[in-house]
């Protein structure tokens, strides 16, 4: 593995701060902040995360406990402790948080300073922890994860396309054939997990479909949609397996690994995991940018967005607030030691992020393996897209909406204008509640 020179903690401590945060070098005695993490994809991170976490506690007085869970169990123990009014002083979301807005603090101010501290935040990112009804910053999000495309480079060379499928018709026909003539089929869930609604949502606005229109109004009902349904349900009929309606979060990553799909939708954790288990099978596999459509190459996009409960008050919200600042400055050490998996909404704050995915520090074969990364400002879209998230769009992700509409259509137990008249109707009803309580402009 190749060496990087690193910020590092002491490089960051050493940065001129400015405004929130800066007002005492160090807190109170007694001073406490309560992290609760989800147990990362790639255990580098946490290591890392453990480490600097306890440095930057020492250095500023506060004493820090930081608490990892399963992905699965972030949302549910964020409820429990919002409605408790009690726990952890900042939690970092992987699913968006909009539906507790109510119960959380506006993060305007340290939005405002990261502005000025740390320049342009992509876009992708402020979608994902503003709301525009409400006129809030619920969160804030330092990270985005994308799903590229990752192949099989064999299986796929064999079916005539060398460097992967470029459009979801090549992931068709390509997939199919793979499918034909070897059994191994494409790997795109189609149940209610995270990667299956991400890859759902990618097929979606590829085809020109949305759930709602840049200023909040419902149009999933339309001939975009009912084309991506179609479509979804002929992929799994013709290059899929069963399998993928009953996979969970870790399901297409051991797929991969075992070497039992030609084709999955992932951020780059999958692929990392397979290299430290067998590095000849990593090195036969490939990556994609979003997948077009015939409207667009768009690709669901997670973002890592940490919120402070209003439960939260006095020196533990000043010392919360402050260490999302300094985690952000830090932000070339997160990148680096997620092993390139977290991409940074600074990208200022990550300088040797371009020259990193194009000569991967952690042993790529060939080095540069991980470049579709170069250009995911271009193509990864936030769950509101085209408008902002909100607290309507993160409920209709948490009831898993829309694969369960796909999954209906692709086991023939309802026709695809059924399927997705049923879930515009459920969705016009979250959207008309979260209207009514004024989180929804129109």
């Amino acid at each position: 593995m190749k060496t990087w020179l690193m910020v590092g903690l002491a490089g960051v401590l050493a940065l001129a701060i400015s405004g929130l945060g800066s007002a005492q070098a160090t807190y109170p005695d007694g001073t406490e902040l309560r992290l609760l993490q989800w147990s990362h994809f790639v255990p580098r991170y946490d290591d890392w995360f453990d480490t600097y976490a306890a440095e930057w506690g020492a250095a500023n007085n506060v004493r820090v406990t930081v608490d990892h869970v399963n992905i699965t169990e972030i949302a549910a123990t964020m409820a429990a402790e919002l409605d408790a009014g009690s726990g952890h002083s900042l939690i970092e979301a992987t699913t968006s948080p909009a539906v507790f807005i109510a119960n959380l603090h506006d993060l305007s101010d340290i939005n405002a300073e990261a502005a000025q501290r740390f320049g342009e935040q992509h876009g992708f990112c402020q979608r994902n922890s503003y709301l525009p009804a409400a006129d809030k910053y619920y969160g804030f999000v330092n990270t985005q994860v994308a799903n590229a495309g990752i192949y099989d480079i064999a299986l796929w060379t064999e079916a005539g396309y060398p460097n992967g499928p470029a459009s979801w018709a090549e992931l068709l026909e390509g997939g199919r054939a793979i499918y034909e003539n070897t059994g191994v089929p494409v790997g795109i869930g189609l149940s209610p997990e995270p990667d299956s609604e991400m890859a759902v949502r990618s097929a979606l606005w590829s085809f020109g479909g949305s759930v709602q229109d840049e200023n909040g109004q419902v149009v999933l009902n339309s001939p975009q949609t009912i084309a991506a349904v179609e479509y979804l349900a002929q992929l799994q009929n013709e290059a899929m397996t069963a399998e993928v309606f009953g996979w969970g979060v870790p399901s297409n990553n051991q797929a991969l690994i075992a070497g039992d799909v030609s084709f999955i939708l992932n951020p780059a954790s999958a692929y990392r995991s397979l290299q430290t288990v067998d590095e000849m099978a990593a090195a036969g596999i490939g990556f994609t940018a979003a997948l077009a459509g015939p409207a667009a190459a768009l690709t669901g996009t997670q973002a890592l967005t940490f919120v402070i409960p209003k439960y939260v008050e006095g020196d533990e919200l000043a010392v919360a607030k402050q260490f999302i600042l300094d985690h952000t400055a830090n932000y070339s050490d997160a990148h680096y030691y997620s092993e390139l998996y977290n991409l940074p909404c600074f990208p200022a704050m990550v300088p040797q992020m371009a020259d990193w995915l194009d000569d991967d520090p952690f042993g790529s074969q060939p080095a540069d393996k991980l470049a579709a990364f170069q250009t995911v400002g271009e193509w990864s879209a936030n769950l509101g897209y085209p408008g902002y998230n909100n607290p309507a769009t993160a409920q209709i992700y948490s009831e898993n909406i829309l694969p369960n509409m796909v999954a209906r259509v692709a086991l023939g137990e309802l026709s695809v204008a059924d399927a997705v008249a049923q879930a515009h109707e459920r969705i016009e009803a979250i959207f008309a509640h979260w209207r009514g309580l004024g989180m929804i402009s129109g």
